[in-house]
């Protein structure tokens, strides 16, 4: 095999990978928290955990369509958005989803005082 005709098959190669590439056939899709169960959040669900820094237990999850009243639910907790399929999480100040509401972002902890929030919203 002669020089010139190796150069010409590299390069056609690196051609090939790059317009591979530039297509997305070699590009992998990325992964996200929201595919897999988050320190006992499901994967799909909206988890309150118990109140305390340190806290590892699910309090309150939620993962169907809706708006949901919170009772005796108070303190500083962790939150976390688990949701799949851009569904969001709402903390609301105000029973049935009113009030002032806060979006929780997707695959995000959020550290929260949980004595003003009356409601959850969960929607698509």
């Amino acid at each position: 095999m002669s020089v010139t005709s190796l150069r010409t098959k590299l390069a056609a190669l690196a051609a090939t990978g790059v317009m591979a590439l530039g297509t997305g056939v070699l590009a992998a899709s990325p992964a996200t928290a929201s595919d897999h169960t988050v320190d006992g959040c499901p994967s799909g669900y909206g988890c309150i955990y118990t109140p305390g820094w340190g806290s590892h237990t699910v309090d309150v999850k939620f993962n169907a369509a809706g708006t949901y009243n919170l009772s005796n639910k108070n303190d500083w907790r962790w939150v976390l958005n688990n949701q799949t399929g851009g569904w969001k999480f709402k903390l609301c100040t105000g029973y049935n989803g009113t009030g002032s509401c806060e979006d929780m972002p997707l695959d995000q902890w959020r550290w929260r005082d949980i004595t003003p929030i009356n409601s959850v919203v969960v929607s698509p």
